[in-house]
């Protein structure tokens, strides 16, 4: 499962990268030297994992940028006006360098580039959005970061009632469509085994 992660590079700089879940146990890097093991998730022995304190911001974000601009557009407009807020940011267009790995742990490889569009925006009582969107529409990145800035105010329960739940349902139900559209091209192979007459 590939998922985008927002890096910050610095002042005005950030990168974009597909991040690749995987479940697998982690190996040293010569499996045959006699101080090889596998490390199991579970060991003591292994460093514990603080919990990421923005898990909850990077999946929302994350939902928004995927999700379709006209989704976004209608689910925004159902919330009610828009707030007043000041760019920080306007939005501009960019491209982005997606690196992908063979099988999800091979070496890494450049894909390709990727248009995309940011902005940043300073809502009155002074919270910012911010947001990086695949493509180049701009009015996706401006509702994008209007919910980014809402979901870190006293409306986070609205905004995630009426925009996130829909979106995610959605996208729920396209990837359903995808899967069933998928599942009816597949073949199943079996070996016949041939007795003796």
């Amino acid at each position: 499962m590939f998922t985008p992660v927002l890096l910050h590079l610095g002042e005005g700089y950030a990168i974009i990268c597909l991040v690749v879940e995987d479940d697998r146990q982690v190996m040293s890097p010569d499996p045959m030297s006699p101080n090889s093991t596998p490390q199991n998730p579970e060991s003591p022995d292994r460093v514990a994992r603080e919990p990421d304190p923005h898990a909850g911001r990077k999946a929302w974000m994350s939902l928004l940028a995927q999700a379709a601009p006209a989704r976004l557009q209608t689910a925004l407009a159902d919330l009610g006006d828009a707030p007043d807020h000041d760019w920080l940011r306007r939005p501009e267009r960019g491209a982005v360098m997606v690196r992908g790995r063979a099988g999800g742990t091979g070496a890494a490889f450049n894909l390709g580039e990727m248009s995309v569009t940011r902005c940043a925006l300073a809502l009155a009582c002074g919270t910012v959005g911010h947001a990086y969107v695949p493509g180049r529409d701009a009015g996706h990145a401006t509702r994008a970061a209007l919910c980014d800035a809402l979901l870190q105010t006293g409306r986070a329960a609205q905004v995630e009632a009426q925009i996130l739940a829909p979106l995610r349902a959605a996208a729920a139900a396209d990837a359903a469509a995808k899967a069933a559209s998928a599942d009816g091209t597949r073949v199943d192979f079996f070996t016949m085994v041939r007795g003796e007459d």
